[in-house]
């Protein structure tokens, strides 16, 4: 039997190979194999079933759930996929190292070529497949082509954590104990939805939060399923995911290929808050084009201050006290575009509304420039009022089902741009948009999912989702390769649309339109645990909240927002002079910490609902560590002082303590005892926050 072994920065991946197929031997730390226990015989199984394999076919297995579902001409249904010899081969090329294989069924007309990649620079594992299609007359259907099969081993069973939500709720943990079963999550929406995030954690059931811990995501922005399998009495979980396979056919052509979605696994020894460390950690060296301010800007957005009602005096007069509070970008959001005076209409024509603009942008543009700031825009290239231009010239350009009448979510329908000539219309508009004007700053939204996605009449028009991902990855793949210097901001009507393939090709992402303080306190926890504070952009506003309906100082809403990229949408024009000059101080403080809170090591300590809640975030050397924590009111007063138990410092150092943002001296403090009795939080900031700042001397 041939091994090959994968390594990572903490981690081994091992699989072998076997008369099953491709299997895995280990997953898990470096030089600590356990042995998986051998599946009893059974006459009700065949012997694919009883192995973890990679990939698998229906028709290799029988009884187990299989990542392929092919149909074939001539009503053969299946696949029986073996390892063609000699074509796994392993490339280790200083600290990436890859395993690629060949599986074949010659009778059936397919083949599989399995990819898997990790880097000694990070604890991620990634894989997918490219399903070809081998005959020479007739076409495949693939009615499941999902990417890769992750054999985690936590059984029997799994305590499993997902994050799910609703539009203003969204990344809201939930654990569920699954001894035995299927547990099954995704969307039909077109993309990744409100409701389920593309990402599950595993653990041994019964565990509790420390020991090891393994997670699964899905790098997809479309519609999508991922399927958590406990097999009754096994020692590995088979979780799997890709495309949609309740709307999604993919059909293949002699010679044509399919290449699945990507699946990224992750191991850590140190539970959930170390497999969230370690999904950070991979999203800042392989997905980031940079963590620096210059794609993380404090900006300011102008839609609660004026919603639709753009007018030029008016954006500048924000802009003026923007600039004097430290602002680094001016984004003007829904409204500047041609007869947008509601969302009723304009939705597609993207010039600028020579009602409000009798000069163009170039007034307003010149304006923001000259305060010091960058100029930014909303725009929503996927979506269409039935009152607008282009709806009027391309009616046939919205996705539809036949002549069952259109359905209007936000008084608006979605383009299908899985048609050559739609994407090419979006092209060609975003890049007039960034010649023209001098705009360095993008917020794509995106504020409908599909209804009747589909093609009628297009053989392949239930590839309508894979088409419809694909053509916003190359128009996202465009704005970055063509216009560097433009920062882009992923939305979609708050955080619809949150994946790790969607972090590769912007900067930051909007989690949720929930921007009440306690309420996204909350959001953010969550999605912390699987995505990294550098992408997650968060407000200051004057929003209540919906849930959670505490009070909150301002001071608790600016550090509700540092704890990621900060952004203030207030109505600017409202706060009073005093109010100004605190958000001055806090815009500053933000400034300050901003390098630490966007590259550094996170730690959770507790949750929003406790009454003290805290997030660290630890420089790499360990030489600066930055503690935002949020109290309930009440909590801490008159009695013993908070402490929050700090992780991952040195020991044996000392550490310069300051409350209050670093206006209150605490004292020096060993990191022994700060790791042990814990960090004293005076709520030096206001009564129910404070930005705690640690040092060690040189």
């Amino acid at each position: 039997m041939t091994e090959w072994t994968l390594p990572t920065a903490r981690s081994e991946y091992v699989v072998a190979e076997t008369d099953a197929g491709l299997v895995l031997r280990h997953w898990g730390a470096t030089g600590q194999r356990r042995e998986l226990a051998p599946t009893a015989r059974t006459p009700f199984e065949a012997p694919a079933d009883k192995v973890p394999l990679e990939f698998a076919a229906a028709g290799t297995r029988h009884a187990q759930f299989a990542e392929l579902l092919v149909q074939g001409p001539g009503g053969v249904d299946g696949a029986l996929l073996r390892l063609v010899p000699g074509s796994a081969a392993v490339t280790d090329d200083g600290p990436d190292a890859a395993l690629t294989a060949l599986l074949r069924d010659a009778d059936a007309g397919v083949e599989v070529e399995v990819h898997v990649s990790t880097s000694r620079t990070h604890d991620v594992v990634e894989r997918w497949a490219r399903v070809r299609s081998t005959r020479t007359t007739g076409d495949l259907h693939l009615t499941r082509a999902f990417g890769a099969a992750w054999n985690v081993p936590v059984g029997p069973g799994a305590r499993v954590t997902q994050l799910v939500g609703t539009w203003s709720r969204e990344f809201t943990p939930a654990d569920v104990d699954l001894p035995a079963g299927q547990l099954s999550l995704g969307s039909r929406q077109g993309i990744t939805s409100h409701l389920y995030s593309p990402v599950v954690a595993l653990r041994a059931r019964g565990s509790g939060d420390g020991g090891e811990a393994y997670g699964v995501a899905l790098a997809w922005s479309g519609s999508w399923r991922m399927v958590v399998d406990a097999v009754p009495f096994r020692d590995v979980v088979r979780v799997s995911g890709g495309a949609d396979d309740e709307t999604t056919v993919v059909t293949l052509a002699p010679g044509e290929e399919f290449e699945t979605p990507h699946l990224l696994g992750a191991w850590s020894s140190d539970g959930l808050d170390g497999l969230a460390r370690v999904w950070h950690d991979y999203q800042r060296a392989r997905l980031a084009r940079s963590t620096g301010p210059e794609h993380r800007p404090i900006v300011y957005n102008s839609w609660y201050a004026t919603g639709f009602d753009v007018r030029v005096a008016h954006q500048l007069a924000l802009a003026d006290v923007a600039a004097g509070l430290g602002v680094e970008v001016f984004v003007v959001d829904d409204g500047w575009f041609t007869g947008r005076t509601s969302d009723h209409a304009g939705l597609g024509d993207w010039y600028p509304d020579p009602a409000k603009f009798p000069d163009g942008l170039g007034p307003l543009a010149k304006g923001v420039l000259d305060r010091g700031m960058r100029f930014g825009l909303w725009v929503e290239p996927e979506a269409v009022n039935p009152d607008s231009d282009l709806f009027r010239a391309h009616p046939a350009w919205v996705y539809r089902a036949g002549d069952r009448p259109l359905t209007t979510m936000r008084n608006q329908y979605v383009l299908d741009l899985g048609r050559p000539e739609v994407e090419e219309w979006a092209a060609t508009t975003l890049r007039r948009l960034l010649t023209e004007h001098p705009v360095s700053y993008l917020k794509w939204d995106m504020n409908r999912s599909v209804s009747d996605g589909g093609r009628p009449g297009d053989p392949r028009g239930r590839e309508w989702s894979v088409q419809h991902t694909r053509a916003y990855h190359r128009l996202m793949t465009l704005l970055r390769e063509e216009f560097p210097h433009v920062t882009v901001e992923a939305c979609a009507g708050g955080g619809g649309r949150v994946d790790n393939a969607v972090l590769a090709l912007s900067d930051v992402v909007w989690p949720s339109d929930e921007t009440g303080p306690r309420d996204r306190l909350a959001v953010q926890h969550g999605f912390l645990s699987a995505y990294p504070p550098h992408v997650m952009s968060s407000w200051v506003t004057d929003e209540p909240d919906r849930l959670d309906t505490a009070p909150a100082s301002l001071e608790f809403r600016f550090v509700v927002a540092m704890a990621g990229v900060l952004g203030i949408g207030a109505d600017l024009g409202a706060w009073d002079e005093p109010t100004r000059a605190r958000a001055r101080e806090l815009v500053a403080l933000h400034r300050d910490i901003r390098p630490v809170v966007h590259t550094g090591s996170v730690t959770r300590h507790g949750r929003p609902s406790d009454p003290v809640h805290a997030v660290q975030y630890t420089a790499a050397d360990t030489s600066r560590v930055v503690v935002l924590a949020w109290s309930r009111p009440g909590a801490g007063r008159g009695g013993a002082p908070v402490r929050v138990p700090l992780a991952g410092l040195d020991h044996d150092a000392r550490y310069r303590v300051r409350a209050g943002g670093g206006a209150v001296e605490c004292g020096v403090l060993a990191g022994h005892d700060l790791a042990g009795a814990g960090l004293p939080v005076p709520f030096a900031l206001a009564p129910d926050c404070d930005v705690i700042v640690l040092t060690r001397p040189a």
